[in-house]
């Protein structure tokens, strides 16, 4: 499910970005010196602006003030159209894919890109840097259309801390949870893990991400909100599990994966000054897998019974 645009843009980013042909590591990084770049239109396609017959990998980048935008409120960016594929990177972080690059291409051209922010890479104070990593194929590329900026996501959603987005995530065949040093890749949260170029996979994954906590929530009662997960699971907060969901059904007569997972969360076992880690083990008997469909993230259960009773 795809953030709702607000009525308001916070930050609008059509306009002047940097622009170079070619790809390189280091370009996603917050503090590469981009001044020898040319400058470019966004929303427009790269063969209007110079580089006709352009086909192969390029990168955006563009700078924005951070002190305009709301502390504790949950934020996207929306790149609009971009043809074939893209990465988006925060301060040097990936915040959002779509499509899939070289050697495992798939193009994703004609999906609107909303990607959620991490409220912890925002820097509040000042500057910031959002660098597009884009790969086209064939025919027009680039940022092509939209209404490229930062919005709020709407004041309807239950969510106060949105946790959709790039989550790792890790295949295992025993089940077992993988070494924090095993490779993790990255996968978009919610979707099924088919989408994400885990096709035909039975069995069971692992899902992890970092989050910080409120301190004034401590004395609220928290829910973490898990959506829809195809088929079964178990969920781990800072090594300690908060809930599960199995109904021991075997394919196809299982019901599990049409169930909202909602599992309480104990403030007393968050971290106050460091990262918080939810981890999510999914076992998938059949068909799609993965964690599917939002809302995704923590709340109060107050918030969620006041917007349910409306």
């Amino acid at each position: 499910m795809l953030p709702q645009l607000s009525n308001g843009q916070l930050i609008d980013l059509n306009g002047r970005w940097k622009f170079a042909l070619g790809d390189q590591g280091n370009w996603s990084s917050k503090d590469f010196d981009d001044s020898g770049w040319e400058s470019i239109r966004v929303p427009s396609p790269w063969e209007n602006q110079g580089f006709h017959g352009y086909d192969g990998f390029a990168w955006y980048r563009i700078k924005f003030d951070g002190s305009s935008l709301p502390k504790g409120v949950n934020l996207f960016l929306n790149m609009g159209y971009v043809d074939d594929a893209d990465e988006v990177y925060l301060n040097g972080q990936l915040i959002g894919f779509s499509g899939s690059m070289p050697p495992n291409y798939q193009s994703a051209y004609n999906t609107e890109r909303k990607y959620i922010i991490p409220q912890n890479l925002i820097n509040y104070t000042g500057e910031n840097t959002i660098a597009v990593r884009v790969f086209d194929a064939t025919l027009g590329g680039g940022i092509m259309d939209g209404k490229i900026g930062i919005y709020r996501v709407s004041a309807g959603s239950p969510i106060l801390l949105d946790l959709r987005g790039i989550w790792d995530f890790s295949i295992s065949e025993s089940g077992a949870k993988p070494a924090d040093n095993a490779h993790w890749d990255k996968i978009n949260v919610p979707s099924f893990w088919e989408k994400e170029g885990f096709r035909r996979y039975d069995g069971y994954a692992w899902y992890r991400k970092y989050f910080d906590f409120t301190p004034d929530l401590e004395n609220e009662q928290l829910l973490l909100i898990l959506g829809k997960i195809d088929d079964f699971d178990e969920v781990y907060v800072n090594g300690k599990l908060v809930g599960r969901t199995r109904d021991n059904r075997h394919f196809p007569h299982s019901k599990s994966y049409s169930e909202y997972r909602i599992y309480y969360l104990p403030s007393t076992i968050l971290n106050k000054n460091e990262p918080n880690l939810i981890e999510v083990q999914v076992e998938d008997i059949g068909l799609d897998g993965g964690i599917y469909e939002g809302p995704i993230g923590i709340t109060t259960k107050d918030r969620l019974y006041r917007l349910i009773n409306k």
